[in-house]
């Protein structure tokens, strides 16, 4: 069975910008690059959406947390707070801090 072959970013918005400019039609552009049709007016609809964002302003979307992994990592710095001074006090006898 074939799998689907993966195209780099970079060439899917050379594929994309070359069907914007019109200079050919969407089936010579997809024998030029040996794919099909269907993938360029794709790839062309999804330059178009996200053409917007390229222009916002502000610069880069805020990254989205992930609570659940807030919540793991407060718990784990709670557990060392605890662990430290309690193996600073154990190290004490055989020439540790303090």
């Amino acid at each position: 069975m074939l799998k689907r072959k993966r195209h780099a970013p970079g060439f899917e918005a050379k594929v994309a910008l070359e069907a914007m400019k019109g200079e050919g039609t969407v089936s010579e552009l997809a024998s030029r690059f040996g794919m099909h049709p269907t993938m360029i007016d794709q790839w062309k609809h999804a330059l178009l959406d996200g053409a917007p964002g390229v222009f916002e302003r502000g610069g880069r979307k805020a990254p989205v947390i992930d609570e659940d992994q807030v919540r793991d990592l407060h718990a784990k710095i709670g557990e060392l707070a605890v662990a430290n001074p309690f193996l600073e006090r154990k190290l004490k006898p055989w020439g540790g801090k303090g």
